[in-house]
């Protein structure tokens, strides 16, 4: 019988395909750390600008953290955070601070999570109201032990407002600052600077969160967006460095980019009562199309660097966009700007406590020159009454010759002088006027008290 031809099953060894990284200028893209950002709104306020900044910008993560459940139904296109529930009841904080606090406080293990992985957090709020002044300092403090870069950016109410509400927000702002890398300050009066007064409320409050939109709008498409000369998240760690500072964020669009004019918009905008003015650290980008020449790029930059300090670290990058669009777009981002004369015209810190600093530190570097005593008025003499002095008694008159007296006696009684008398009448003359002289004295030696007067 013929034997059957047996088939040997093929047994194939699995084979591992490694999935091989994606390559760019033999550089693998796997291994580049894609930069995480978040914005948080917190509060009424903060919770309604990043709602409609979030419709605008994209590549970034958009969060609105509040305990009023209406108010979070309303939001659209950002992830809803609720905290506080069984304290408020799903209701606001009714302007209260502490409740704000305490909501927060109940919850901050889940905020700990909003800051986990994120390399940098944008906190937005509009303080003097109960869960933005009362949450923002523990939210701050939380993305400062998570690692994350934090900038703040904080709106302040309008005067019609009221001080308790000012008081509310410049201490909340307080409380927070230390804990933020950065931060920047819009006071709610600047909008008239941007609109008309007679605008209304809607389209006012509209034109400030616009200007922030495009603010951010400008900062996130800087770290993300390629260039000519790129700007990453390194360069933006690198500015963002310390605490507690000062920070200026501005975007323009401008036509004319080599007049002086128009390069004055970059470094002075209408949302900020404050400028780049002693900024210690810059970061700008210029994006404009492939027509861009070198002197528009000179006349900025140097209109940059002569309005900050001398030393401040300046980083700025050059990006490209479409052919057909015109003009030139600027971000800038300056930190550590001056922050005297801003606080003194806020109240957040009176003045005359700077200048006492100040003096105290002189006190250590130079020696002040000692006081001069000044000389003390001399008291008045005192005037004593001075006692009725004693009349001195009249000095004895000396006894005259015999002939002067007689002639004089003679002359007071009315005679001649030229009158001869013989020796007898002059003899009784002179015993009579001695007779007198003798009683005289008598009465001139014997003291007044013992005299006795003629009854």
């Amino acid at each position: 019988m013929p034997r059957r031809k047996i088939k040997k099953k093929m047994i194939r060894k699995p084979v591992n395909k490694a999935v091989k990284p994606k390559k760019e200028g033999g550089v693998s893209l796997d291994t580049v750390h894609t930069t995480r950002i978040r914005v948080i709104g917190i509060g009424g306020g903060g919770g309604s600008i990043v709602s409609e900044i979030a419709s605008r910008i994209r590549k970034a993560d958009f969060v609105v953290a509040n305990t009023d459940t209406k108010a979070l139904n309303s939001t659209k296109k950002a992830k809803k955070f609720q905290f506080g529930q069984s304290i408020t009841k799903g209701l606001g904080t009714g302007m209260s601070v502490e409740t704000g606090e305490s909501a927060a406080q109940e919850d901050k293990e889940r905020i700990r999570k909003l800051f986990e992985g994120q390399d940098i957090c944008i906190i937005v709020s509009c303080l003097g109201g109960g869960a933005g002044s009362g949450a923002v300092p523990l939210f701050a403090k939380i993305s400062k032990n998570s690692g994350c870069l934090s900038y703040g950016i904080f709106t302040m109410p309008f005067r019609f407002e009221g001080e308790k509400k000012t008081e509310i927000a410049q201490e909340a702002l307080r409380k927070a600052k230390s804990q933020l890398n950065v931060f920047s300050v819009i006071p709610n009066e600047r909008i008239f600077q941007i609109i008309d007064k007679n605008a209304p409320l809607k389209d006012a409050l509209s034109a400030i969160n616009e200007k922030l939109a495009g603010n951010l709008e400008g900062l996130i498409e800087m770290i993300y967006a390629p260039g000519l000369i790129n700007i990453d998240f390194a360069d933006l760690k690198t500015i963002l460095a310390g605490r507690g500072k000062l920070a200026y964020l501005n975007t323009i669009e401008i036509k004319e980019p080599e007049k002086e004019e128009s390069a004055q918009k970059v470094i002075s905008s209408s949302l900020y009562p404050y400028t780049i003015k002693g900024a210690r650290g810059v970061l700008y980008n210029i994006v404009s199309n492939k027509a861009l020449k070198l002197l528009e790029v000179s006349k900025l930059s140097e209109v940059i660097s002569q309005s900050v300090n001398k030393k401040a670290k300046i980083i700025f990058g050059i990006g490209q966009r479409h052919e057909k669009q015109e003009g030139v777009k600027i971000t800038l981002l300056a930190t550590g700007c001056a922050i005297k004369g801003f606080l003194a015209r806020t109240g957040f810190e009176k003045p005359k406590k700077i200048k006492k600093i100040k003096k105290k530190r002189k006190l250590k570097t130079e020696p002040q020159p000692q006081p001069q005593p000044q000389p003390q008025p001399q008291p008045k003499p005192i005037v004593k009454k001075s006692k009725k002095v004693k009349p001195k008694p009249k000095p004895k008159p000396i006894p005259k010759k015999p002939e002067e007296t007689s002639l004089a006696s003679y002359s007071e009684a009315g005679g001649d002088v030229k009158e001869r008398r013989n020796a007898l009448q002059l003899r009784k003359v002179m015993e009579e006027e001695e007779k007198q002289l003798i009683e005289q004295e008598k009465v001139w030696e014997t003291p007044a008290i013992f005299r006795k007067k003629d009854k």
